[in-house]
C-alpha cells in the first residue's frame, strides 16, 4: 500500500476546512481542526506501538489476558502519548450524537495522564461543545473525514509529512484569517531570510518570545537539519500571550518532533516566563516578529522593570515596538544574534526612540537594517524592516551598519507581495558579503550615523534614485528652431488659401 504523502494529507485537510468554513471564520474554526488533527496522529501512532508491544509480548511467552493488562501501563509507550479507552479514535469515529461533549473528554482524560504532563493545556483550548459552531453533522463529517488516513510514522511517505502538512495548514488558515492571520503567521520566506542571516547551529539556544505559531523555531530547526547539524542538540525556546496560538504552536513543535521545545504562556514583556535564578536566560540567537507597534504594551510596569531590559530607556506609551527589542537584546549572551521585524518608523522616530536607538549604535550591536517591500505581511499593508543586532559582530564589521533596500524585490502572489527564491539569496549574499552594492547596499561608518542623528532610516544611506538622462540644451533650441520654421510655412500655405477663398490672414 502507497505511504500518505504531504499533498494528500494537505487536501484532506483542507477539505476539513470546507465542512467549517461559512459556520465560522478561520480564527475560530483553525482550533478545532488542528485538535482533531493531533488526535488522529495520537492514536494512529499509539495503535502502531500498542500492537508492536502486544506482538513482542506474547511472543515472550505472556498470555493474553496478562498482555490486555499491561499494555494499560501508560508508561511503557516511548514514541507516542499515552490515549486512555475513552480519547480512542475507534470508539470516537462511531458517535453521532452528543460528539462534541465526549470530544472535549476524550481531550481532557489525554491531558489528565500523568505521563502526557506536555499536553496540558493544549488539547482543552478549543471548545467541541458548542452546537450553534460545531453541530453534531459537521463534526461527523469531521472525524469520517480524518478517519481515510492512518497517520503514524510507518505510513508516512516521509518524516517530514505531518510537519509540511501543518504548516501548510497555518498558512491557508493566515490567507483566510485576513488581519487576524497576522497574529499567529510570519511569512515563510521572511522567517527563511532571518534564519538565513543568523545561521542557527548545532548547540544553539534559539528563542522567539513572540513565538506564534512557531515558525521561526521550525525554520531554526530545518536550517540546523539542512546543514548536517544535530537537532537533537538545539534548544528551542518561546513564549506566547494567545491561549489558542499557544496550543497551535505546541502542537507545531510535536510535529515536527520538537518535544523538548519550551513553549511558555504569558505576556512577555509584562511577565517574561524564561527565566532562571529570578533573572533572565539568555540565548544565541533570537528570532521574532513582535505586534507593530503595540499601545498597551506595559509602559507602567517598564519604569521599574525587576530584569533591567530598558536600559537604554523605556519606549513611549504609544509604540511597543522596542520594549521588544529591548527585551531580545536583554536575553542576548554575549556572543547572542538577533533579528526581528520592525515598522520603518522605529528607525527614525524621535525622543525616546531616537535615545534607545542612540544606546545600541554607542554600543555597536547594530550590524544590519533591511528594508523589505510593501503589503508582505498579514494584518498590514505597510512596509517592514529587519533589524539584525550582534552583540559580537567580526572585527571587520565593528564601527559599521550595513543598509540594504530590498523593497523592490518580490512579485505579485494573489493580494499580497511575495519574496521570490531570488529575492532572498539577494538579500543574504548582500548581508554575508557585507559590501556596497550599487542602488541596493551600503556599508555606513557610525560616525556618518552620528552625523544623522542616529537616524536609521534607510533611504539616507541607499540612494535607489534614477539618474536623469542630461539634457543636450543645443539640441533641443535647434529642434525648436525646425518646430518654428516648419510652423511658419505652415501658416504661409493656410494664408494663400485664405486670400484665394476672399478671407483675411490669421
Amino acid at each position: 500500500m502507497s505511504k500518505l504523502t504531504s499533498q494528500e494529507l494537505e487536501k484532506t485537510l483542507w477539505s476539513a476546512a470546507d465542512i467549517l468554513r461559512g459556520e465560522l471564520n478561520a480564527a475560530v474554526y483553525k482550533d478545532y481542526i488542528f485538535g482533531l488533527l493531533f488526535l488522529k496522529r495520537m492514536n494512529d501512532q499509539f495503535t502502531w506501538e500498542w500492537k508492536q508491544k502486544r506482538n513482542e509480548f506474547l511472543s515472550a511467552g505472556m498470555d493474553e489476558e496478562e498482555v490486555d493488562m499491561v499494555l494499560e501501563d501508560p508508561s511503557i509507550y516511548e514514541t507516542t502519548f499515552y490515549v486512555p479507552g475513552s480519547a480512542r479514535w475507534d470508539h470516537l469515529k462511531k458517535l453521532t450524537l452528543n460528539i462534541g461533549p465526549q470530544l472535549d473528554k476524550a481531550f481532557k482524560a489525554i491531558e489528565d495522564e500523568p505521563v502526557n504532563s506536555e499536553l496540558i493545556g493544549v488539547l482543552t483550548t478549543a471548545n467541541y461543545n458548542d452546537k450553534e459552531r460545531v453541530p453534531d453533522v459537521k463534526l461527523s463529517q469531521l472525524l469520517l473525514l480524518f478517519d481515510k488516513h492512518d497517520l503514524s510514522n510507518e505510513n508516512l511517505a516521509n518524516p517530514d509529512v505531518l510537519g509540511d502538512a501543518y504548516q501548510y495548514l497555518i498558512k491557508k488558515f493566515a490567507d483566510d484569517g485576513g488581519t487576524k492571520g497576522g497574529e499567529f503567521y510570519t511569512p515563510r520566506e521572511v522567517v527563511k531570510v532571518l534564519t538565513r542571516i543568523l545561521k542557527p547551529q548545532e548547540g544553539d539556544r534559539i528563542y522567539d518570545p513572540t513565538v506564534g505559531s512557531g515558525g521561526m523555531l521550525i525554520e531554526s530547526l530545518q536550517y540546523v537539519k539542512e546543514n548536517g547539524g544535530n537537532v537533537r542538540n538545539l534548544s528551542l525556546f518561546g513564549q506566547e500571550i494567545n491561549l489558542s496560538t499557544w496550543a497551535i504552536c505546541k502542537m507545531n513543535m510535536l510535529f515536527h518532533n520538537a518535544k523538548g521545545a519550551e513553549i511558555l504562556k504569558g505576556d512577555t514583556i509584562r511577565n517574561p516566563r524564561h527565566t532562571e535564578g529570578g533573572a533572565l536566560k539568555t540565548f544565541d540567537k533570537i528570532l521574532a516578529n513582535p505586534p507593530f507597534s503595540l499601545k498597551n504594551w506595559g509602559y507602567e510596569e517598564a519604569q521599574n522593570d525587576p530584569y533591567s531590559r530598558f536600559t537604554y530607556g523605556a519606549p513611549p506609551k504609544s509604540y511597543g515596538d522596542l520594549a521588544f527589542v529591548s527585551h531580545m537584546v536583554a536575553s542576548l549572551n554575549h556572543k547572542g544574534k538577533m533579528g526581528t521585524v520592525v515598522p520603518h518608523g522605529v528607525l527614525f522616530r524621535g525622543g525616546a526612540e531616537k535615545k534607545i536607538r542612540s544606546g545600541f549604535l554607542k554600543d555597536d550591536f547594530v550590524e544590519a537594517v533591511i528594508g523589505l517591500p510593501a503589503n508582505v505581511f498579514y494584518g498590514t499593508s505597510i512596509p517592514a524592516a529587519l533589524l539584525i543586532l550582534n552583540k559580537n559582530k567580526p572585527a571587520e564589521r565593528k564601527g559599521k551598519v550595513l543598509f540594504i533596500d530590498a523593497s523592490q524585490g518580490f512579485v505579485k502572489d494573489g493580494n499580497k507581495n511575495k519574496l521570490r527564491d531570488e529575492d532572498i539569496e539577494k538579500i543574504v549574499n548582500a548581508f554575508d558579503t557585507f559590501e556596497d552594492v550599487e542602488k541596493y547596499a551600503a556599508v555606513v561608518d557610525l560616525a556618518m550615523i552620528h552625523q544623522n542623528e542616529d537616524n536609521l532610516n534607510i533611504s539616507r544611506y541607499v540612494d535607489t534614485t534614477e539618474e536623469e538622462e542630461e539634457v543636450d540644451i543645443a539640441a533641443v533650441i535647434d529642434e525648436i528652431r525646425e518646430i518654428k520654421k516648419k510652423h511658419d510655412a505652415m501658416e504661409r500655405k493656410l494664408n494663400g488659401y485664405l486670400k484665394e477663398l476672399g478671407f483675411g490672414e490669421i
